[in-house]
């Protein structure tokens, strides 16, 4: 795991939005959403057998900024300024599902009894949101860490429930809108696409629920038959999405998207043996590398670019790009059963 680019992007405060270049561009501040999924990076990187020197520094750097940026209520800010004053009044529905989601990380993997500790204070006071959430990505991310939650802590009352609650509507839309050509919880394929099916996968083991599992890998299968293309992987792009029966966006592609495949796949092939999903898993994360509809290589020195267009790679490369390449690279290197099996260290 190469944290040179993260570290370079995260000062004593959290990690920095956006970058020129690989420069951080401190004027655009920092946001909850990438602080959550670093926050997981930088568990993985504590919890390793030789963890790197500032795997500490950063993990507790993320917990701060979210302990921080939660409410009274236990909802979240998302934008702190760089002057360390917060530009919204409330976050946005995303922001508060992928809090839970790296807090629930963080809770059950976290090497250091205070770490933990911290986590389930801060996910304890903003699971009874979850409920309230109207966006099904926002929902699937507050579910990926209930899952994580439930793991560490089975006995937690009610939590089982909550994860039910939270993947409902994702079910309820695929009954909704699923047809013979269509098959998918939504009438229009956007952004973060196979985090959907990770998490009806995971919830659906976890619950015992076959139904949910089916539901995932048939949402899965169907999103991969769109986006590999004679075995390279060609994202949703974000200028104009796929909306059904319309033309798919091939550019604005996004590392988010070749992250969560590489995660969902490898979930899929956890649960079923077939070596086709460690293939799907591989494809996806060899976008990174150069097996791209540029073949251009996105990730450089712990670092990676913003996206893919027309004209070829971004050249900024910010927080998410390069987190999303990172939780590419621990995906594919563990077990999605139980990722990364890595003894811990001492509290």
């Amino acid at each position: 795991m190469n944290l040179a680019h993260l570290r370079a992007l995260t000062d004593d405060t959290g990690i920095i939005q956006h970058a020129t270049a690989d420069i951080p561009n401190r004027a655009s501040g920092y946001c909850t959403d990438d602080v959550a999924r670093a926050l997981m990076v930088a568990v993985d990187a504590a919890r390793a057998p030789e963890p790197p020197p500032e795997a500490d520094r950063l993990v507790t750097t993320y917990l701060s900024f979210l302990h921080d940026a939660q409410l009274a209520d236990g909802w979240f800010h998302n934008f702190l300024g760089y002057d360390r004053t917060w530009q919204d009044r409330r976050g946005s529905e995303d922001a508060v599902g992928r809090a839970i989601w790296g807090l629930g990380y963080a809770l059950r993997y976290a090497p250091r009894a205070s770490w933990r500790s911290v986590a389930h204070e801060i996910f304890a006071r903003a699971v009874p949101h979850v409920r309230a959430i109207a966006h099904l990505r926002a929902r699937a991310y507050a579910g990926l860490g209930l899952v994580q939650a439930i793991s560490a802590e089975p006995t937690w009352f009610g939590l089982r429930h909550e994860l039910e609650a939270a993947i409902a509507p994702i079910v309820a839309g695929y009954r909704e809108h699923a047809g013979p050509d269509w098959r998918w919880c939504e009438a229009v394929l956007t952004y973060d696409n196979a985090r959907l099916c990770e998490v009806l996968m995971r919830a659906g083991g976890l619950l015992e629920q076959p139904d949910m599992l089916r539901i995932g890998r048939e949402m899965l299968d169907f999103y991969a038959g769109i986006v590999i293309e004679d075995g390279i992987f060609v994202p949703i792009g974000n200028a104009g999405w796929y909306p059904r029966g319309g033309i798919r966006a091939r550019f604005g592609q996004q590392p988010l998207e070749a992250a969560a495949l590489v995660a969902a796949a490898r979930v899929a092939h956890v649960r079923t043996g077939d070596s086709g999903y460690q293939a799907l898993a591989l494809t996806a994360n060899a976008w990174f590398t150069g097996r791209n509809v540029h073949g251009a290589v996105l990730v450089h020195d712990g670092g990676c670019v913003d996206g893919l267009d027309a004209h070829g790679p971004s050249r900024n490369m910010g927080a998410e790009s390069t987190v999303a390449a990172l939780l590419a690279g621990t995906a594919m290197a563990n077990d999605a059963r139980d990722p990364i099996r890595l003894r811990r260290r001492p509290a």
